[in-house]
Formats: C-alpha cells, structure tokens, sequence
C-alpha cells in the first residue's frame, strides 16, 4: 500500500513538471492566464450562476488542455524533426487550430455568460 501511494505522489510530481515548460515556452499561454484571471475575477464580481461557473470553468479548461497538447506536439515534432518539414508544419499548424476553435468557443462561452450581465 504504502508503494502504490509513494508511486501516485511521484505521478502528481511528473505531472506538475508539465506546467514549466509550458508557461515558459509558449507565449501565448500568459494571455490565457491574463484571461482566465480576468474571466474568473468578473463571474465573482457579477456574482455569476452554479450552472455558469460550471460553463466557464470547462471553457478555461478547453482552452488550457488545448494549449498543453498544442505544446506538447510542439517539443515532439520539434525533437523528431529539428530541420522544416512541411507535414511536421502542418501537425503544428493543426494542433495551434485546436486550440484556436477552443479560445473562439471560450470566447462565445463568454458571451452568452456575462452578456446578460453586460448588455442589462
């Protein structure tokens, strides 16, 4: 017992590994910080709905999970193929479009959210 808890806890440390290289190597992802301190601070300034938080909370979370495996297939594609290779720009290209439908979809998550709150 005592080496299947010891064994969940270096996992947990593996994991939380994953948010350096992140942060500091992708540019973007300070915006969707910005953004969901931004998003997280006016649904408790407007006092937003169980059922809202609920929305918005997955919509942060969409978009984050993208912007990970967006990096993730980044640092592979780049350690697979360190020179240009076209179907390796189109792998980026596609996983950056993920997460570019994610932050559209968060963004109208939004509205539909705090406009009633904004447009009242």
């Amino acid at each position: 017992m005592k080496n299947f808890i010891v064994t969940r806890i270096k996992s947990f440390q593996f994991a939380f590994q994953g948010f350096k290289p992140v942060f500091t190597g992708q540019k973007n992802m300070l915006i969707h910080l910005f953004a969901t301190i931004v998003v997280i601070g006016m649904g408790v300034y407007l006092s937003i709905t169980c059922i809202e938080w609920i929305c918005v909370l997955f919509a942060i979370g969409f978009v984050w999970g993208c912007e990970f495996f967006n990096s993730a297939i980044e640092i592979l594609a780049n350690v697979v193929s360190p020179d240009f290779n076209e179907q390796i720009k189109q792998v980026k290209d596609i996983s950056a479009a993920a997460v570019l439908i994610s932050a559209i979809v968060a963004v109208i998550v939004g509205i539909f959210v705090f406009g009633k709150y904004i447009w009242l």
